[in-house]
């Protein structure tokens, strides 16, 4: 039986008079939609219903997360930095092996989410409100830029450098990320070149820089005490 056979074949209109609440409503159905779909062999195969604590009985509580109430609060402040609001096996543990997870994405007016990789799932990007230009470069080196308005997806396929921009600037944006895996994994590239400790000299020689240009580079990316 399909698991989505019962869901009505109407489309469902979300217009500008529909509360910000209910929207994100929507678009989280939407997202654990697409999770389910996006699901492959990323996790391994589960040989049990699913992975519990060793030696302890859950409650049904094990498979609950609340964490993204704060999200369709009207009276909580939207951020002022980008910010990704994650469900991924560090903070839900029952998604261990289920082969899914989501990210709720805040995009102040003119933030970026840099250039990134996920290792083990590609992404499957819903923009709830607001646009959004984005982009991915394959193996070949060629970019796909495209620019989406609430209610369009984009797929990033897995392990390629990609980016998100709100490109409004005085206007947010927010979407919702689906992946197949519970731990997708994010490696940052701008953090992940220039704080990890790799040799100024090999960064200079590799960028065609100075030295000086790549401290400014590394002082700028330190995380803010």
């Amino acid at each position: 039986m399909c698991p989505f056979e019962d869901f009505p074949t109407s489309p469902v209109l979300i217009d500008s008079t529909t509360s910000p609440m209910a929207r994100l409503s929507f678009t989280l159905l939407v997202a654990a939609l697409a999770s389910f779909s996006l699901a492959t062999a990323s996790d391994p195969d589960l040989l049990t219903d699913f992975i519990a604590p060793a030696n302890q009985q859950v409650p049904g509580s094990f498979f609950k997360y609340s964490k993204m109430r704060p999200l369709t609060d009207d009276n909580v402040a939207f951020p002022k930095e980008f910010t990704a609001t994650k469900a991924s096996l560090a903070e839900f543990p029952a998604l261990n092996g289920q082969s899914v997870s989501l990210a709720v994405l805040q995009y102040p007016a003119g933030t970026v989410n840099p250039p990134h990789t996920h290792p083990r799932s590609a992404e499957l990007l819903f923009v709830t409100s607001g646009t959004l230009f984005v982009g991915f470069i394959d193996t070949t080196n060629k970019l796909y830029t495209e620019t989406l308005q609430a209610g369009d997806m984009f797929i990033f396929p897995k392990g390629l450098v990609h980016f998100q921009y709100n490109t409004n600037q005085s206007g947010v944006a927010v979407a919702v990320s689906a992946f197949g895996s519970s731990n997708a994994g994010t490696i940052s590239i701008p953090k992940t070149v220039f704080t990890a400790g790799i040799d100024e000299t090999v960064l200079a020689k590799s960028f065609k820089a100075s030295i000086n240009d790549i401290k400014k580079l590394e002082y700028g990316l330190k995380p803010k005490a």
